[in-house]
């Protein structure tokens, strides 16, 4: 069996003032490619990733999507989490 995952991350720092958007996709538990909205750009982790990389970076289209994924992702989608995330914080022990 073989394994292909690809996870979207959102994390937020001091609500939706520092948002950072992470797209990684992982094989077989490993890790070939990363998009992280701090960086800007793809990275590949093997030469697979690598090639995959160069290939997404030099597409503006992929490129535009990713990097407004801040945008229409992650702050869109805020106050929908919010709830299940930030006002939850302490809550275990009390």
């Amino acid at each position: 069996w073989f394994q292909f995952l690809t996870m979207f991350e959102c994390h937020f720092i001091n609500g939706t003032e520092k948002v950072r958007f992470v797209h990684r996709h992982i094989y077989n538990r490993q890790q070939y490619l990363m998009f992280d909205s701090d960086v800007g750009h793809y990275v590949g982790f093997n030469p697979y990733g690598e090639f995959n990389a160069k290939r997404h970076n030099s597409d503006p289209v992929i490129m535009e999507t990713q990097r407004t994924s801040v945008d229409w992702l992650c702050r869109h989608n805020y106050e929908l989490f919010r709830p299940f995330s930030v006002e939850r914080r302490g809550e275990r022990g009390a």
